[in-house]
């Protein structure tokens, strides 16, 4: 590994070449694609749908706009946001892991959403879209995984139209110290263990709950985006902060 630590960031509790990380990710998401919606619903005992939910209310898609949903995955919100933006509208279903654009691709088709949804496979940092395209763009569970997010944030801000709003829905850090010591026992302990049983592969899961602790805390990742450009940044914790919602505007 190159001496110098602006080579290096974190995978994990990991350090690792920058440059390597994509590829690590990518291979955890190989691995887990295919039960990935039902890992979702086991470890958060269902509690995921609600955190999407706010995330797709407080977008405030109306029919019409372009909406990039990055970091997709199995596309929860993309399905929501097809239906609300309708015929005249678009959706882009965008992840850097061909395995769950993959799912997420068959699981819409499946469920007959098709006229309005189109998929990329893309790197948050480098997003391969216009200048001032996106009404929205949301990424969920998705920016923690990102090697370099500062560059990821700027990207999403360039491709956002002036008036749009970027939504980051991510893991984030609990507000009371019980929450956060039941909350540790049950990513370090319980969490790899249901992996190991239903995706056979614990060391994901394992990477997952640490991943969740290097990503910044929710003032941190606020003063990020306003860094970035963003503007009338905010934040709604949910789940005493396990979750957080950062929402900005591009003015």
């Amino acid at each position: 590994m190159s001496d110098d630590p602006s080579n290096s960031t974190h995978f994990g509790y990991k350090t690792v070449e920058a440059e390597k990380k994509a590829d690590m990710v990518a291979g955890v998401f190989h691995s887990v694609a295919a039960k990935y919606d039902i890992m979702n619903d086991v470890m958060s005992f269902g509690i995921h749908r609600m955190w999407k939910r706010f995330t797709i209310e407080s977008a405030g898609a109306r029919p019409g706009m372009k909406v990039l949903d990055l970091a997709g995955g199995t596309g929860d919100l993309t399905a929501k946001f097809s239906r609300i933006v309708g015929e005249t509208g678009q959706v882009t279903l965008a992840d850097i892991n061909d395995s769950m654009l993959k799912v997420g691709r068959e699981k819409l088709r499946d469920k007959g959403i098709v006229g309005n949804v189109n998929y990329v496979q893309a790197n948050a940092e480098a997003l391969p879209f216009p200048d001032n395209h996106f009404d929205i763009i949301t990424i969920a569970f998705g920016l923690r995984n990102v090697t370099n997010k500062d560059a990821a944030i700027a990207s999403m801000l360039r491709v956002l139209k002036p008036g749009g709003k970027l939504l980051v829905l991510e893991f984030s850090k609990p507000q009371h110290e019980i929450m956060r010591k039941v909350y540790d026992i049950y990513s370090f302990k319980v969490l790899p263990k249901m992996g190991s049983l239903i995706t056979k592969d614990a060391d994901s899961y394992e990477y997952l709950a640490e991943s969740i602790r290097m990503h910044p805390d929710q003032d941190t990742l606020k003063q990020m985006m306003e860094d970035a450009g963003f503007e009338q940044v905010n934040y709604t914790n949910m789940t005493d902060g396990i979750v957080a919602l950062h929402k900005g505007y591009k003015f």
